[in-house]
């Protein structure tokens, strides 16, 4: 994996740390543009009521505000884990470049997990990196959900 990945996947891990401590699922997610973070956001579908306050969808939408446009060409997404089918359909529509992230989701993830956005009849395709900073992103999650095991048992 790229080392230059990793300084901009590290903020991502940042902000699932942020999901973590709001108690939701660990989830962070930057969005870069010319060298700038320009949007930045972590899961947020339990506090807010929502659920597509994913950290995705977040970090699209203040970058869509900073940038005064929806579309953010040339943009790179960092994602800790692998984007749902929803967050997939807004990188399309935004016109993200590529999507750099920790860990598949089997269950979930929609760009090499459970579908290839890349290989469907969509306007358009975009880059994708998998694997960097996995072993970090992995044990957030991981930790997340031991804890709330351990919650479930208890409680």
């Amino acid at each position: 994996m790229s080392s230059d990945h990793e300084p901009f996947m590290r903020l991502a891990l940042a902000q699932a740390a942020l999901g973590k401590a709001a108690g939701e699922v660990p989830v962070g997610a930057v969005l870069v543009q010319d060298g700038a973070v320009v949007g930045r956001g972590y899961n947020q579908p339990i506090g807010a009521c929502d659920p597509t306050a994913h950290a995705e969808i977040l970090a699209l939408r203040e970058a869509a505000r900073v940038r005064g446009n929806y579309r953010l060409p040339g943009a790179i997404l960092y994602v800790t884990v692998e984007p749902c089918l929803m967050c997939v359909g807004a990188i399309v529509h935004a016109r993200v470049a590529a999507v750099v992230y920790g860990v598949a989701d089997p269950k979930g993830g929609a760009i090499r997990s459970v579908l290839d956005p890349n290989a469907l009849p969509l306007n358009h395709r975009f880059e994708a990196v998998e694997g960097v900073l996995g072993d970090e992103c992995r044990q957030i999650l991981q930790e997340f959900f031991r804890a709330r095991r351990e919650e479930w048992k208890l409680g």
